[in-house]
């Protein structure tokens, strides 16, 4: 790796170094930008941010789809001293609210982006009356579209190692977002012991089809292989959603040595497979798949790599990490070579400071956790009680970490830091976990630890086993401890994604609860229907706004049907549609999995991710190519009002009916 000491010398470096990004936007289309051409791109953009004023210490939201202007546009901040703050586009409500408040918490900054983005900013501002926040923003904001000439070049800033590189927002749509502040000596030192623990080299072939708004994409798959001088390939993550199977086409084309995925991948990839061959993929060269950014399955990895066996995917390429922002990424890695590790713990026995029980995988009350490894070089961690005193080896305790590339503190958040940083300067991951023969293993978190009968469960397992119910998958059911008014103690209750009626559901909370008192020994005071899982940009479920709810009594008379529900049974209910609408209404039904939407409900309102939006505007433009763009399933949420405009299209010729060929 490069002995560089900033980000800016790092592309400097680079500028006569034969190696490209690559960017894989379908089948059989891509585009190559070489490393000197996305330096001239980087200042000739800069030239325009310059323009519009933007100076050395600016904050500068990079509010972009497309990969490949992202990172023209990240290294043209960082060529001026500039800072860039990455936000992810998002589909909901929450997502734009969080935008307004990062520009409030900012302050002043400037906004990178393109018209339909900003515009629906600004309508989104002015229906919830942020207005005032959203016309200092557009005052400051540069448009994409607007970029027709980068022969000028801008004024490159000499940055310092302890100069802000970038703000990385993490999680808290619904609340006020926290920005990890990361200098260009942090970033560096954790790409140099990534580096060294893994030994990337220039040759290496990486792939990724990580947002670059996540820190695993941007950081670990761009900034880490760029500054390895890789010939670094870049897939949509829209891409990847629409169309998982080619994610390993593409690796196999292209003899990819390092991939990354979090479960989600892994599932989506494996459900789209089916039952198809993979006789025709070669992975022989895949040497790492970093699996991390959520916590770990080991019966999930055990399926994923028995299922690619056939295509010559190594067992020991599996490579479970833990990091997170405030580590610039990186934390532990296993050691090079080994084969996946687990181990059995009694869930009963995983309180803060107690001395774990290994358990027998099949034991009823086991729970299995995926070794992560140790920490890698120039980064720290320790394991600590409740005093954050240390906990020796075997022992559950608090995950807290420190070394030079972990953050300061968060951006202008003076109580969050006070809340992170111990008083000896070590930050407190918010994680929990135990060491076992030298090596972490990560239990759940602190902060969502569920008290039953004075026993603490962790809410990821007991959902892990939950979601075992037919048609239940991960992300579609929470578990949380939830005390009632009035009661003396807190009661499990489990919330399930669920958009059909309380008939269809019953069967459903019938399975959960068996299933848990089953599996766990628990006893379920609720099984729960809810219209949406609430969670952070990051993908992290906010719990405490379903606890709320519930406790509000939201859910009482989706409950009391429930109960009425154990004499009888309501038939479905039917609703008139015109035949445009039934086909939309079946699109979106396949995509949701069979849970019933009726057509006047808000797609983003009912749990319809960004995800599932991709795969229904796909089946649309197979049955009516070129009639909606994905972009306005933004301005007609509903299928009544899709199903209108559609029709108008199509009786005044603008666009031709049929599916395509």
């Amino acid at each position: 790796m490069l002995s560089a000491t900033t980000l800016t010398e790092v592309l400097e470096a680079n500028r006569d170094i034969p190696r490209a990004i690559t960017y894989l936007d379908g089948e059989n289309d891509q585009r190559s930008v070489t490393y000197g051409q996305l330096y001239e791109r980087a200042i000739g953009i800069l030239y325009h941010l310059q323009r519009i004023g933007a100076r050395r210490g600016d904050k500068l939201i990079l509010f972009l789809g497309n990969n490949e202007q992202f990172i023209d546009a990240f290294w043209a901040a960082v060529l001026g001293g500039i800072i860039p703050v990455p936000v992810a586009l998002g589909i909901s409500d929450e997502h734009r609210h969080k935008l307004l408040r990062i520009a409030r918490r900012l302050g002043d900054p400037f906004i990178y982006t393109d018209r339909r983005s900003l515009e629906r900013i600004g309508a989104f501002a002015e229906q919830v009356g942020e207005s005032a926040v959203f016309t200092r923003l557009r005052a400051r904001a540069f448009l994409v579209d607007e970029l027709d000439d980068i022969s000028r070049a801008g004024k490159p800033y000499r940055a310092r190692p302890e100069d802000v590189a970038f703000i990385q927002f993490s999680s808290g749509s619904t609340s006020e977002p926290k920005g990890v502040v990361l200098t260009h000596a942090n970033i560096l030192a954790n790409a140099r012991g990534s580096s060294e623990a893994v030994r990337f080299t220039e040759d290496d072939v990486p792939l990724s089809w990580m947002p670059l708004t996540h820190d695993m994409g941007l950081i670990g798959f761009h900034i880490f292989m760029f500054a390895n001088r890789m010939n670094t390939h870049l897939m949509p993550t829209e891409l990847f959603i629409r169309r998982p199977l080619l994610w390993l086409v593409f690796a196999s084309r292209i003899r990819a040595t390092v991939l990354c995925s979090p479960n989600f991948g892994y599932r989506h990839y494996l459900k789209v497979l089916g039952h198809r061959s993979v006789d025709d993929l070669d992975l022989s060269s895949v040497r790492l798949i970093f699996n991390g950014a959520e916590p770990i399955s080991v019966e999930l990895c055990e399926e994923f790599l028995q299922r690619l066996a056939p295509a010559k995917l190594r067992r020991e390429a599996m490579f479970p990490v833990y990091g997170l922002a405030e580590a610039s990424l990186a934390v532990s890695f296993p050691q090079l070579g080994s084969l996946p590790r687990s181990i059995s713990l009694n869930r009963h026995r995983m309180n803060v400071g107690e001395q774990v029980v290994h358990v027998s995988p099949d034991d009823r009350d086991a729970v299995t956790l995926m070794s992560v490894g140790r920490a890698i070089p120039y980064c720290r961690l320790r394991l600590v009680d409740d005093a954050d005193q240390p906990v020796p080896e075997g022992r559950i305790g608090h995950i807290q970490i420190s070394g030079d590339n972990v953050t300061q503190g968060y951006y202008e958040n003076p109580e969050a830091n006070a809340a992170t940083l111990t008083a000896d300067g070590w930050v407190r991951t918010g994680d929990l976990g135990l060491i076992h023969e030298g090596e972490l293993y990560i239990s759940g978190r602190a902060k969502e630890i569920i008290f039953v009968n004075g026993q603490n469960y962790y809410p990821h397992d007991i959902e892990s086993i939950a979601q075992r119910a037919d048609g239940l998958d991960l992300g579609k059911v929470v578990a949380a401890g939830v005390r009632p008014r009035g009661a003396q103690t807190d009661h499990l209750v489990v919330f399930v994604l669920h958009r059909g009626d309380m008939a269809s559901f019953l069967p459903v909370a019938i399975q959960v609860a068996r299933l848990v008192n089953e599996h766990a020994g628990l006893e379920v005071a609720e099984v729960v229907p809810v219209k949406r899982i609430p969670k952070t940009t990051s993908g992290k479920i906010q719990r405490h706004l379903l606890e709320q709810s519930y406790v509000e009594g939201e859910f009482d008379a989706e409950l009391t049907e429930l109960r009425a529900l154990r004499e009888a049974q309501r038939g479905p209910i039917s609703v008139t549609r015109t035949e445009l609408e039934d086909k939309l209404k079946s699109i979106c039904d396949a995509a949701l999995e069979g849970k019933r939407v009726d057509i006047h409900d808000n797609l983003f309102e009912i749990g319809a991710s960004s995800l599932k939006l991709i795969e229904i505007h796909e089946q649309i433009d197979r049955e009516y190519p070129g009639a909606v763009d994905l972009t306005e399933l933004f301005d007609f949420p509903t299928i009544a009002e899709l199903a209108s405009y559609l029709e108008q299209k199509l009786t005044s010729g603008a666009v031709a009916s049929g599916a395509k060929s």
